[in-house]
């Protein structure tokens, strides 16, 4: 069960108790979503084994069809996904390889399936090990041996093999510089593919002609299953022209390493082979099935929300763009239900999924959940019962060790009496200092899932 570490430390020091029941309820509302999304809890919901049969979501599998049985994947949320494979397969699992953030393989209790810590957001020489370890399991498979991958967010990074000349470096170059660029998560994976030998479809090349069963957990918006962990069991549908592309928009084909520049021109070209795409062959034997994503988060905050009491409103799970924006038209939304009551009526609340971005200018610290909640607390100052919380699901946004952070009518109030200009934050930034020093930032620690943000504006 997934609990917001300091949550009682947020509903201190508030200036009245309308707030502070606001409070209370958008908080009961994030941790309803994120208990939602626990990959333990929809894969043994979406999973049955009976005798021989295994149905996913529907999907049946005989496994009396099939010699070996093996486990191989990566991302935030595949540890959770392994232990909880394992406790409906058994010693049916010959073996497997699942990469996992660091410091988190001691969470999950598994005998069959290794554990490989790796690093992330920018993946280490312990990435590149993972993937390897990975390709040489793949290598051993044959054509009545069943795969079981397990994909979620983050396993971009966690699973790392660059391709020809690129070095491990000039990846983590490209990819540090495109998180801090404004691209979105599409933006960048399209970019990673490119240079990799292992995703975008790479990785069901190398497990072909054996069965492949890949069991996802979304973190993109539309759940473009090419996107989510740059898609290594599904055809591509980008390309090499694509990400040449994406790096010219945003002014960065003449910062990356030439190696980079090489391969995408060559393959733009046609000198390097494209990543694998619809109608190849070595999908035939492929079944992409998504667990989860950020539409049933946020209707599990919204069922919350009505449970006690609120009139509420689904806005969306695709929402993008700046970070800073988002939240202006959070507080727009408070203040267009607070002067004629649309959409909704007080008390009144608004769930918004998706992932937004930040394009960083200044030199502060902070998370896009954090800058979309002080970008919107300066425009709900002075409204008594109208909270505001942004939070990432997998329980760290951005750099940072936070979630998120929550806002309130108060908050600029309060930050202006400690002598904090909240404007000059935003500029730099420095969302995490800010909301740091009011004691608002939201820790839950590793959730073990990953399906987007969530924002909630809650009225009362």
């Amino acid at each position: 069960m997934v609990r917001i570490e300091n949550r009682e430390n947020l509903l201190e020091d508030v200036s009245s108790p309308l707030t502070r029941r606001a409070r209370e309820i958008a908080l009961d509302s994030i941790e309803r979503a994120l208990n939602a999304a626990d990959p333990r809890t929809l894969l043994k919901a979406r999973t049955a084994l009976k005798n021989d049969l295994l149905a996913i979501n529907g999907k049946k599998f005989d496994l009396s069809n099939f010699g070996r049985i093996f486990v191989i994947g990566g991302g935030k949320a595949s540890g959770s996904m392994a232990e909880s494979l394992e406790e409906i397969l058994g010693d049916r699992i010959d073996r497997g390889i699942v990469v996992v953030p660091r410091g988190t393989s001691s969470q999950h209790k598994v005998k069959k399936i290794t554990l490989h810590e790796a690093s992330h957001p920018i993946p280490g020489e312990d990435s590149v090990e993972g993937a390897k370890k990975i390709t040489d399991m793949t290598s051993q498979v044959g054509e009545t041996d069943l795969v079981i991958c397990l994909i979620s967010g983050g396993g971009s990074s966690l699973m790392t093999m660059p391709r020809q000349n690129v070095s491990l470096e000039d990846k983590k170059m490209v990819t540090s510089l495109l998180l801090r660029s404004g691209a979105n998560i599409n933006e960048i994976n399209t970019v990673r593919k490119h240079i990799s030998e292992f995703k975008g479809g790479m990785l069901a090349k190398r497990a072909y002609p054996a069965t492949l069963i890949s069991l996802l957990l979304s973190d993109v918006i539309g759940d473009d299953l090419d996107v989510i962990a740059s898609g290594p069991t599904v055809p591509d549908s980008s390309t090499f022209q694509d990400a040449s592309d994406i790096l010219e928009r945003y002014g960065l084909w003449r910062k990356i390493p030439d190696s980079v520049r090489t391969i995408l021109s060559d393959g733009v070209r046609g000198f390097v082979p494209e990543t694998p795409k619809s109608g190849d062959g070595v999908f035939q034997r492929v079944h992409n099935i998504i667990l989860g994503n950020n539409r049933l988060a946020s209707m599990a905050a919204v069922e919350e929300l009505r449970r006690q009491g609120m009139n509420t409103v689904f806005l969306t799970s695709f929402a993008e763009g700046e970070a800073r924006g988002v939240g202006v038209m959070l507080a727009a939304l408070a203040r267009e239900i607070s002067i004629s009551g649309n959409p909704v009526p007080k008390p009144a609340a608004i769930v918004m999924g998706g992932e937004t971005t930040v394009t960083v200018t200044g030199s502060g610290k902070g998370g896009r959940n954090q800058e979309v909640t002080l970008s919107a607390s300066i425009k709900v100052e002075d409204m008594d019962g109208t909270v505001i919380v942004s939070a990432s699901t997998d329980g760290v946004d951005g750099p940072t060790d936070a979630a998120g952070a929550i806002a309130d009518g108060h908050t600029v109030d309060r930050a202006r009496r400690k002598g904090m200009n909240h404007r000059k934050y935003l500029e730099d930034n420095d969302s995490y200092s800010f909301f740091s020093q009011l004691h608002d930032l939201i820790f839950t620690g590793p959730t073990g899932t990953n399906v987007n943000d969530l924002s909630i504006l809650v009225m009362i």
